[in-house]
């Protein structure tokens, strides 16, 4: 991205973050979901980071919270509320732990104590800042701009998980002033029952368990927040630390000691592994909980340190909020791809920035058909709200207007089909190509392509095949290379370990055999055989074939008669590779190929040395010890020419169980016959 368009970016942003915010933290009052919103802010947070020089002390990333209304009291904090940067990767996690220790001068962790980081899960709800006198709660405040909160005490005091007075339950003795902070929530339950009230009345539904805590809890009658069952729980200890406490994990024990409400679920860990670890934990075991989290709060566990590091902007350097992966997020639209069904549907599918939603990385989400276009009112450059929704890929929920440059494109209906170029015609809502063959010729061309002969993509059968094709995941066999593993496990029956595994598949394959990539080309007339006996001649033209774009010179050098000079070329045969490797249609296919970084490799065979070396064979029958496949693959790989058909040329027949007239032909015409057990016994000598 050029410099104009980064400040650009960052401007758009800004602006558009700081309205949310706003809606957000002071109205209670979101139009985008919580994921959506963070995606937004994370992505300003980093092209401020990266670019320091267009950085603001006004940017919305340096604020904390939202104003107080008017409406209540103002009290100041007695130490500045902070909220916590935001951390989506363990990549980034890392990025923040070298600048906490480079900000100390320490080129590595140097911890005092055992653990390093204490992990705490990441509540979905209101903080709140709790002032206690002689061990009675006085005040009760908000966030607000984190220097003056609203005094929001009476409600608060309807909470029976905060306390009304502390008490000396434990070797700690209640100090005469204490100043603490925790989190107000509701519950899961809680929200579906209040929702139901407000939908039999008529009012507008809250959108989340944290949209109605702040509702509740910024009310100015306490009756209503007395009625909602709000939940809370203390974390952390501002003003009136014992002295010996050295560690975040003992305020904690403090407060519980007082009879403060603190949440189980915390650990203390010696390094970031630890805090990964934990965090998969809560990845799992979220949907158990009776609230809503939506992270991990990690913390630097020495209090001294903490206290060093001191802020940055809105937030604390030595804590961070490592975010679970958004159901929705925010992204770009690249561009917009027409897929190909089976049946000649025409699907436009949306070709985004990579981005992680529900744990996965996705590359494309559905736009269904042009009427969907037209109700988004989505272009190519848009910044879009995506999500994964049901067992289809990933689509397209909104389109922020707000930042768009003027440099986006609409997106064009095609007038013929991207795959055969036929003319396009409407069918209701669809679109479709009007040649009816089209999209089942195309299938099978992606079938022969990912097939054990060719690219051998295991895991990419003929029914997952349909099913890329029909959710408009592919449309040529050379998409399969530009797939992300989100894009795959949200389809139904995939997992992310199906999705994962396939893709581990996919990015073998792009290290092809020479042979293999030339059979799956699907050039007409051109099998296995006519692969391996082409490979020579293209060698010939360029020496060695390491990359897609080699073999396509090569190919194109060769004349039609040279082709006809290869053994076991006909003139039909050589017609057809001269004219593949020049036709348009196929130009496209190959540069997806090229795009894709397919790496070309040349079989080891031993040639003159193998032990079936210049030998012609034929198998017939089934063998017990291997497939038919893996006993091709041995022939060849040992210098012996594997034949389908018996001919005049044959020297040699297999013989499995229940073999078929080529038993009876070699001894007709006195061919050497070979039983499995000859066969293995040859095999020993050399494996």
């Amino acid at each position: 991205m050029k410099s104009e368009d980064v400040k650009q970016r960052i401007q758009m942003l800004r602006k558009l973050v700081e309205y949310h915010r706003t809606l957000y933290h002071t109205f209670d009052a979101p139009e985008l979901s919580d994921a959506a919103f963070d995606t937004l802010k994370n992505e300003l947070e980093e092209l401020e980071l990266k670019h320091p020089a267009f950085a603001s002390k006004n940017s919305p990333t340096q604020k904390v919270g939202g104003r107080p209304l008017d409406k209540f009291v103002k009290v100041p904090h007695e130490v500045p509320m902070l909220s916590f940067n935001d951390a989506f990767s363990e990549e980034e996690m890392r990025e923040w732990e070298e600048r906490i220790w480079k900000y100390l001068g320490n080129s590595e962790v140097q911890p005092r104590n055992a653990s390093v980081y204490f992990c705490e899960l990441k509540i979905d709800g209101l903080a709140i800042e709790l002032v206690y006198e002689k061990g009675k709660l006085v005040t009760a405040a908000t966030r607000g701009d984190g220097v003056i909160g609203e005094d929001v005490t009476q409600n608060v005091k309807t909470i029976p998980d905060v306390p009304q007075r502390l008490e000396k339950l434990g070797k700690w003795p209640v100090p005469d002033h204490c100043v603490m902070r925790g989190e107000i929530f509701i519950s899961l339950k809680e929200l579906v029952r209040i929702n139901r009230e407000r939908e039999r009345e008529g009012k507008v539904l809250y959108a989340n368990t944290r949209n109605m805590a702040a509702g509740s809890i910024r009310q100015l009658d306490p009756a209503i927040a007395a009625s909602r069952n709000l939940k809370s729980f203390q974390y952390d200890l501002v003003a009136g630390i014992p002295k010996d406490i050295k560690r975040h994990e003992e305020k904690h024990k403090v407060l519980a000691s007082w009879g403060c409400s603190v949440n189980p679920y915390t650990k203390a860990v010696k390094d970031l592994d630890g805090v990964f670890a934990f965090r998969d934990e809560w990845v799992k075991k979220r949907e158990k909980l009776h609230y809503e989290i939506d992270g991990v709060v990690v913390l630097v566990q020495d209090n001294e340190i903490f206290e060093q590091l001191g802020a940055i902007g809105k937030s604390p350097r030595g804590a961070i909020a490592y975010k679970f992966s958004p159901k929705e997020a925010t992204t770009v639209v690249q561009d917009v791809q027409f897929q190909v069904g089976r049946t000649g549907v025409i699907t436009p599918v949306a070709l985004l920035k990579p981005v992680e939603v529900s744990g996965v990385t996705i590359s494309h989400a559905t736009l269904h058909n042009f009427d969907e276009i037209k109700r988004l009112g989505v272009k190519i450059g848009d910044t879009v709200v995506v999500a994964r929704s049901g067992d289809v890929i990933p689509k397209v929920l909104s389109v922020i207007t707000d930042l768009r440059t003027g440099k986006e494109k609409n997106i064009k209906v095609p007038e013929k089909c991207p795959v055969d170029h036929s003319p396009v015609k409407r069918d209701g809502v669809f679109l479709r190509c009007s040649n009816p063959r089209c999209g089942a010729r195309n299938r099978n061309q992606i079938i022969h392509f990912v097939s054990r002969g060719a690219l051998n993509i295991q895991g990419l059968g003929k029914k997952v095949v349909d099913r890329f094709i029909d959710e408009g995941l592919i449309s040529h066999a050379g998409d399969i290379f530009f797939l992300e593993e989100g894009d795959i496990a949200a389809l139904e029956r995939f997992g992310e370990k199906s999705a994962q595994n396939l893709m581990k598949q996919i990015k073998q394959a792009r290290m092809v055999d020479a042979v293999k990539f030339i059979y799956a080309l699907g050039i007409p007339h051109v099998g296995e055989e006519t692969a391996r006996v082409l490979l020579p001649s293209l060698r010939a033209k360029r020496g060695n074939l390491d990359s897609v774009s080699e073999v396509i010179i090569a190919a194109r050098a060769l004349t039609l008669d040279d082709l006809q000079e290869i053994q076991d070329v006909g003139p039909k045969v050589a017609q057809s590779i001269y004219d593949w490797f020049r036709a348009e249609e196929n130009k496209e296919f190959i540069h997806m190929l090229e795009e894709a970084g397919l790496k070309i490799t040349m079989s080891k065979t031993k040639g003159s040395a193998g032990v079936f070396a210049g030998k012609r064979i034929v198998l017939t029958g089934t063998l017990s010890s291997m497939s038919r496949q893996r006993a091709k693959e041995i022939i060849e790989k040992e210098g012996g020419h594997f034949d389908l058909s018996f001919t005049k040329e044959t020297q040699i027949v297999i013989v499995g169980d229940n073999p078929g007239s080529k038993l009876q032909k070699a001894r007709e015409q006195g061919v050497e016959i070979w039983f499995e057990k000859d066969f293995l016994s040859r095999l020993k000598k050399t494996f």
